[in-house]
């Protein structure tokens, strides 16, 4: 390769020498040249300043950073961290410095720390970095306003050499994957080959031999903004060379070594930076995460399996065993079979693929074959968990209390610790108990944090349909303290932003929706200063709007509202008013809003009606004093639409369906509006979308259908009468209606119709001729199930109905009643074992002609030895009775659950 500094790459130095005369005055500064978040890169960094002994270290990052570097060597602070930098004015526009312990930049902060060596840094300042951000997305947007295409500019830096000088590289050498490239080049080169510097001699040849064959005279682009930064990182290094007598150590990134190599006067890098924009900038250090490290940050750069190189930088011998021990814990964990031979076998395949592909060591790539073959059964479902859990990991970094932070965000910290809410890379689901208060003050804590934009949880669905019960899913962001940061504006304290930021929104709600939607969230995160001037917002755009969708749209979110004043103590008096008043003027409007839609719009008003009436059935459980009960008149307003021909046929089919699950409409009142929808007079298509309301979407239609006989009838009557150009039209929506159905719906259905008329009975015909439909209830299968349902309430089996009571053993016609065994009939009644005709009684076991008492010697297919009563296949011995499984021993028998001793008789009057 072209370069200098051959001849002292591999020297020894001493405490303040280096390779190229570092550390002596006046000498030339150790530049170690790195890649960004390289594990071979760190080790190889402190090896050199080891070496090298520097007397002030210089790390690329943005000055303004430098007060923070003390934070560094805190004991509370872990990476992964990243510098945060963002715009007073506008805490959106940030930017990241993301650092993980195997970061280059990171060894050499913690290097200087330890050796109480001063540290810098050396970047372009982030108040210019910023600003030039912003310019440049100005002129992004001009350029696509005018049609221009920024990216085929003439002087954008080339892809193949600035955008990735490792692939190229890669290239050269004949190899088609970089990461792989630099591994072997890099990260798995030993201790001691060469000497601590040869790499950064080597890298920086390299990088000097792409820029003299790149883009190095171009100008314009991504190229013109590393020219800016080189030069001010030149100027750094010539302020801390005459500062420092002890020499300068600078860790960059390797693509800057050569531009800082070469000499360049100083008025030139002067001219470079004069007039340069800038903007005000807080900074701080903030947690990061192994997932975000894949992605380019400040630095512009990225890995793909930060977890796989911060196993290789912790990892002080045998890497690929402890690799794959790590991996087989995982799959443990997972419940899958893997015993120390798997991890011997998958470590001698590793071994020896890397040795059939050429390689110095097994990378991932080859530990990654070896998982799947051996520990995986070569299935890539266990291996995309391996690359999930520890190729990439979730590992969250942490910084200390005393880091520079606005107010909101210590407010969040501290409220965060109270509540024992600890953020949390991996994502996890959190269920929440309202009626507990430190559940509830976690809650109101996510609410507000939503509102805030800050989405640190979700709401998800429920496993309990009870109002007192949440589900969340959080996963807590790095981006996520720049939301915090911006929403800093609104408030020192998240309880006064979230006031804040609502009564804002309030204002510039566009929409009624958007404000009934707004105060649903302020009553769940409970801002009772901010729901005042929103009720007041919404009482007024709800007197001035006179769109009926409109008003049908507002209308559940406040009723979803209303469901939570019990359950959290808020006072939804005026909210309950509000709704009501909302309900009435959708049912006086509604009727005329329903003429003359298109088919968009009558699916639409469709979904506005069921809307509308599950929020009418929430507000009929608590009428308010000056509506009453709004389901009356809801009722009248669907019959209205149910009659009139004006209205598209999916709303008058969805007004029938609802009427009858409500019970205010017969099932013959339905099945005649039906038979009228359905005639031949009616279009096909207005037929088509009458069915689709009425047992079209997840309503249940489909088992409605499947019980009705008489309404699967006359579908079934109109569509095999539909004309042939006709059908052509309406199967795409009767194709929509059944796809809704549930598969075992839908094969029911197919079933009852491929039967035919005739198996199905006539429609007017009450009669039935197929197998569980009938008119009536079949009250004896219904018994055989009661003892089953009995169990799974945890009822009493001696309660009502039980087997002292009503019709069941020991009731009425139970073992000491009625009919039942003691009973009129029973055992020890009328007719039963120790009454008339029973066993004990005048033809039974124990008289007449039974089992012990006449000529059979048996009763059923059982014997009856000893005296003994056979009672549902369960022997009674020594005159003992059986009771649900309880003996009732000594002639005891058994009267409403009491035993009746020395031989007394349970008569039928028991």
């Amino acid at each position: 390769m072209a370069g200098a500094d051959r001849a002292g790459a591999g020297r020894p130095s001493g405490a303040s020498g280096g390779p190229d005369g570092t550390g002596e005055t006046g000498g030339r500064p150790l530049l170690l040249g790195v890649r960004h978040h390289g594990p071979g890169s760190a080790r190889a960094v402190r090896a050199a300043l080891d070496a090298a002994r520097p007397g002030v270290v210089l790390v690329e990052g943005p000055p303004e950073a430098d007060a923070l570097i003390p934070l560094a060597a805190h004991e509370d602070m872990r990476p992964p961290v990243a510098l945060l930098a963002h715009a007073v004015d506008e805490p959106g526009r940030s930017a990241f410095w993301p650092m993980a312990e195997f970061s280059p930049e990171w060894v050499a902060l913690r290097w200087a720390l330890e050796h109480d060596v001063p540290a810098r840094f050396i970047d372009l300042p982030a108040a210019h970095t910023l600003a030039l951000r912003a310019a440049d997305e100005e002129a992004e947007a001009e350029g696509q306003a005018d049609g221009r295409n920024t990216e085929d500019e003439p002087g954008a830096a080339s892809p193949d050499v600035r955008g990735d000088p490792l692939a190229v590289l890669a290239a050269a050498a004949g190899h088609d994957d970089p990461e792989r490239w630099w591994e072997d080049v890099i990260e798995h080169r030993g201790a001691g080959q060469g000497g601590v510097f040869a790499p950064f001699t080597a890298v920086e040849e390299a990088m000097a031999a792409l820029r003299e064959t790149g883009a190095d005279g171009e100008e314009g682009g991504a190229y013109d903004r590393d020219l800016v930064r080189e030069a001010h990182m030149r100027l750094q290094v010539r302020a801390a060379r005459r500062e420092f007598a002890r020499g300068v150590a600078v860790v960059c990134g390797a693509w800057h070594v050569p531009a800082l190599r070469r000499k360049a006067a100083v008025t030139a890098d002067r001219a470079l930076l004069k007039g340069l924009p800038r903007t005000k900038v807080d900074m701080t250090w903030v947690p990061w995460t192994h997932r975000r490290l894949s992605r380019a940050g400040g630095y512009g750069a990225g890995i793909e399996s930060p977890g796989w190189y911060g196993h290789l930088f912790a990892a002080a011998d045998r890497p690929v065993e402890r690799w794959l021990t790590r991996v087989a814990g995982l799959l443990r964990e997972e419940d899958r079979v893997v015993s120390p031979a798997h991890v011997i076998e998958a470590a001698r395949l590793a071994d020896a693929l890397a040795v059939l592909r050429g390689r110095p060591l097994p990378g991932l790539s080859e530990t990654t074959d070896a998982v799947r073959a051996v520990l995986c059964d070569g299935s890539d479902v266990p291996l995309a968990l391996v690359h999930d859990r520890l190729v990439v990991g979730d590992v969250l970094g942490e910084v200390p209390a005393g880091a520079p932070a606005v107010p909101l965000q210590r407010d969040l910290t501290r409220t965060q610790r109270r509540l024992r809410l600890k953020p949390e890379a991996a994502e996890r689901e959190l269920e929440l108990d309202l009626r507990k208060e430190t559940d509830a003050a976690r809650s109101r804590l996510l609410h507000r944090l939503r509102l805030l934009g800050v989405g640190w949880g979700e709401p998800v669905a429920s496993r309990s349909t009870g109002t007192f019960r949440e589900t969340w899913r959080l996963r807590w962001e790095p981006e996520l303290s720049v939301r915090v940061a911006e929403a800093g504006v609104w408030g020192t304290t998240v309880l006064s932003a979230a006031t804040a930021r609502a009564e804002a929104d309030a204002l510039t709600a566009r929409g009624l929706a958007e404000v009934t939607a707004l105060a649903e969230r302020c009553l769940l995160a409970e801002l009772p200063d901010a729901l005042a001037p929103v009720m007041r917002i919404l009482a007024d755009r709800a007197a001035l709007d006179t769109d009926v969708g409109h008003l049908a749209e507002a209308l559940p979110a406040l009723v979803r509202a209303l469901r939570y004043g019990d359950v959290r103590g808020t006072d939804t008096g005026a909210l309950a008013e509000v709704a009501a008043g909302l309900a009435e003027r959708v049912f006086v409007g509604l009727p005329a809003a329903c003429a003359a839609l298109d088919t968009d719009a009558a699916e639409e008003m469709r979904r506005h009606v069921d809307a509308v009436h599950t929020a009418v059935g929430l507000l009929g459980d608590a009428p308010t004093p000056r509506h009453g009960d709004l389901r009356p008149r809801w009722r009248t307003v669907l019959r209205t639409l149910s009659a009139r021909d004006t209205v598209p046929g999916v709303v008058r089919g969805r007004a029938v369906r609802l009427l009858l699950d409500d019970g205010e409409l017969a099932p013959d009142e339905a099945g005649r509006l039906m038979g009228l929808a359905l005639s031949p007079g009616t279009p096909p298509a207005d037929a088509a979308a009458w069915i689709e309301g009425f047992v079209g979407g997840g309503s249940g239609g489909g088992m409605l259908l499947l019980h009705d006989e008489r309404l699967l009838a006359l579908i079934d009557s109109w569509l095999t009468g539909v004309p042939a150009d006709a059908f052509t039209n309406v199967l795409p929506l009767l194709r929509r209606t059944f796809s809704a159905y549930e598969p075992g719906v839908r094969r029911s259905l197919g079933e009852l119709v491929g039967r035919g008329p005739r198996a199905r009975g006539s429609v007017t015909a009450a009669g039935f001729g197929i197998p569980g439909f009938a008119a009536g209830l079949d009250t004896a299968r219904a018994d055989a199930v009661l003892p089953v349902v009995r169990l799974l309430l945890g009822r009493d089996p001696a309660g009502e109905d039980g087997p002292t009571g009503g019709g069941d053993p020991a009731g009425d016609d139970g073992p000491a009643g009625g009919d039942g065994p003691a009973g009129g009939d029973g055992p020890a009644g009328g007719d039963g074992p120790a009454g008339g005709d029973g066993p004990a009684g005048g033809d039974g076991p124990a008289g007449g002609d039974g089992p012990a008492g006449g000529d059979e010697p048996a009763r059923g297919d059982d014997s009856a030895r000893d005296d003994d009563l056979v009672r549902d296949g369960e022997l009674a011995r020594d005159d003992d009775l059986v009771r649900h499984g309880e003996l009732a021993r000594d002639d005891d028998l058994v009267r409403d659950g009491e035993l009746v001793r020395d031989d007394d008789l349970v008569g039928v009057e028991t």
